[in-house]
This record gives C-alpha cells, sequence and structure tokens, in this order.
C-alpha cells in the first residue's frame, strides 16, 4: 500500500508559487524568449510566466504543480516534493505576483541599411530575393540596430512587422542573423498577438504558418504562381488569433490552408484549427512540409533543383 503524503495549505502554497522559468532551467531545460512570456524549446505549445503556464495545443494551462505533474508525469506529492525541493529542503524562488506594467509597443531602431539581414535570409535561409524585397519596400522587414544594457555591444536582427486594419505597426518579431550557435527569435514586449506578421491578397484563400521564414519559404518556392493573390499570416508562435483576425478583417477568405511545421507541436495545433474552423465553417485543409518546416524543405529543394511539393496554389 503506497504512503500517504501529508502537505500543509502552507507547503502546497509554497510549491504552486514556484517560479517556473527558474526551475525549468535547474532542470536542464531550454527557455526560448516569446514576449514577456517564455516558450519551452522541447515543446514550443507551451509558454511560461512566473508560476504559471498553459499549453496552446491543448488549451490548458495553471500554476507550477499541475505542470509538474503534466510534464514530468508525476503524482501529486511526488509534483509538489519536487518543487519543494525533496527532503534536502532546497527552496526554488517564488514567482513575484505584482502586476507587471505594460509598456506601450515600440519597434526596435533601424539600421540605415538592410545588408546583414539580405545576406542572412538569402544565403543561409535561402529566401528568395525578390520575395525579401517586396516586403522590405512595405516596410514589414527590416535590420535593426540595438545596444547591449551596458552599451558596449551592437547587436543587428531581422524584425518581421505586423501591422494593423490602418497599416499601424503594432507587432514585431524578432530573428536573430547570426550563423554562429542558436539563433535568438522572439516577439517584441506588447506585440498585439492579433496582428502578426502577413500580407493579405484579394482571393478566398488564407495560408497559416508558423513562422515569417516559414512564411517568405512558402513563398518563394511558389513565387511563379501569383502568391501575391493569395493572403499569407505567420502566427509568430501557435496562437490562433492573428488567423481569426486575419478572417475577422477580411470577410473574403473563406478557405484557410494549415501550413504548420511537421512536428508533433504543429500537427497538434494543426488538428485543434480544423475543428475551430469547422465550427465557424470555414473550409479548411493542411499542407505538411516533408521536412521539419517549409524552410527545410526550401534548402533542400535547391540542393536538388526540384519542387517537393504538389502545387497547391491554384
Amino acid at each position: 500500500m503506497a504512503k500517504y503524503i501529508h502537505f500543509t495549505d502552507e507547503q502546497k502554497l509554497r510549491a504552486n508559487s514556484v517560479d517556473l522559468v527558474e526551475f525549468l532551467k535547474m532542470q536542464g531545460e531550454n527557455l526560448l524568449p516569446s514576449g514577456r512570456e517564455k516558450r519551452l524549446e522541447s515543446d514550443h505549445s507551451i509558454t511560461i510566466r512566473g508560476n504559471e503556464w498553459f499549453d496552446h495545443a491543448t488549451k490548458q494551462g495553471g500554476y507550477a504543480i499541475d505542470f509538474v505533474r503534466n510534464f514530468y508525469g508525476l503524482s501529486f506529492p511526488d509534483a509538489v516534493k519536487m518543487l519543494l525541493g525533496g527532503e534536502h529542503g532546497i527552496e526554488y524562488s517564488s514567482s513575484n505576483k505584482k502586476e507587471e506594467i505594460k509598456r506601450p509597443f515600440k519597434l526596435p531602431p533601424r539600421n540605415n541599411n538592410m545588408r546583414r539581414v539580405f545576406a542572412y535570409l538569402i544565403k543561409n535561409r535561402m529566401i528568395d530575393k525578390d520575395v525579401i524585397s517586396f516586403f522590405a519596400k512595405e516596410k514589414l522587414i527590416y535590420e535593426s540596430k540595438e545596444l547591449s544594457a551596458d552599451k558596449t555591444k551592437e547587436y543587428h536582427n531581422a524584425v518581421f512587422v505586423g501591422v494593423d486594419e490602418n497599416g499601424t505597426p503594432c507587432h514585431a518579431h524578432k530573428h536573430g542573423i547570426y550563423t554562429q550557435g542558436k539563433s535568438f527569435k522572439g516577439n517584441i514586449d506588447s506585440s498585439n498577438p492579433c496582428y502578426s506578421f502577413h500580407y493579405t491578397g484579394t482571393s478566398n484563400r488564407l495560408y497559416v504558418f508558423e513562422a515569417p521564414i516559414d512564411m517568405l519559404s512558402f513563398i518563394s518556392i511558389y513565387k511563379h504562381y501569383d502568391w501575391k493573390n493569395h493572403s499569407n499570416v505567420a502566427l509568430c508562435g501557435l496562437s490562433e488569433k492573428a488567423m481569426l483576425k486575419m478572417l475577422e478583417i477580411n470577410q473574403n477568405l473563406n478557405r484557410v490552408v494549415l501550413c504548420l511545421d511537421n512536428d508533433n507541436a504543429g500537427q497538434t495545433a494543426c488538428e485543434r484549427f480544423g475543428k475551430m474552423l469547422e465550427e465557424k465553417n470555414i473550409s479548411c485543409s493542411k499542407l505538411v512540409p516533408k521536412l521539419k518546416d517549409f524552410n527545410e524543405d526550401l534548402k533542400e529543394m535547391n540542393k536538388i533543383i526540384k519542387p517537393h511539393h504538389e502545387m497547391v496554389m491554384a
């Protein structure tokens, strides 16, 4: 018979107040910046903020105890014990529950040219130069020039801008352009998730992607098939908000093609989005990349110089 373990209300409160970002780092997990939140590298559908978490694929979330139970498959007593440091009494710092002051959205400062961004996107990501030039002229892609906190270093990133119905920037996704190590990527603080990087065409079709580079890669593959006729949106994550906003403000859109990553998180999101769209009586299909994503497909296509996909943009 299993031994019953009793935890006081104070112990359970302490366990539920553990800062999950610090806790996960101590477990060896890698976290990626995503606006004011962090995203699990091993599962991009899960975001963390303080002692709270949310799984955008399953629409479940909560506090630290439930996260440890779900993520590590532990019982309630074992989850609490793990969060409290076990019998050694190691305590993790509590999340600061004070409400953060939301700063107004502000685009990163621009560099006076885009040489680094063009070089990175063309040479490293194999994206078509005409496609990049189009979005650059629309002021939806630019190169940032940012200083480190101590003012000793200068950073350059590709910035993918999202605008609202009036053309006002209210979302930005930043992606590192350095080829050594893992590239930084994340949404700018106070970005409105309803207006991520997108292009509005004239047809009834909307193509949905996880990331701006996926979207640009797909367009590069099919650039000779009147891609400007169709609408495209990069969710900059796995939230459905930008997709739904595109459908809301463009009443002619009634057919969605989901082009999410060929991994568990991406395909789980496809299933969720499909059910959501079915309830709205919107036609939905999906196009799955042969490799992990459409940028991987594009790079492979450039190696063998022949397309991997059946044409679907007619």
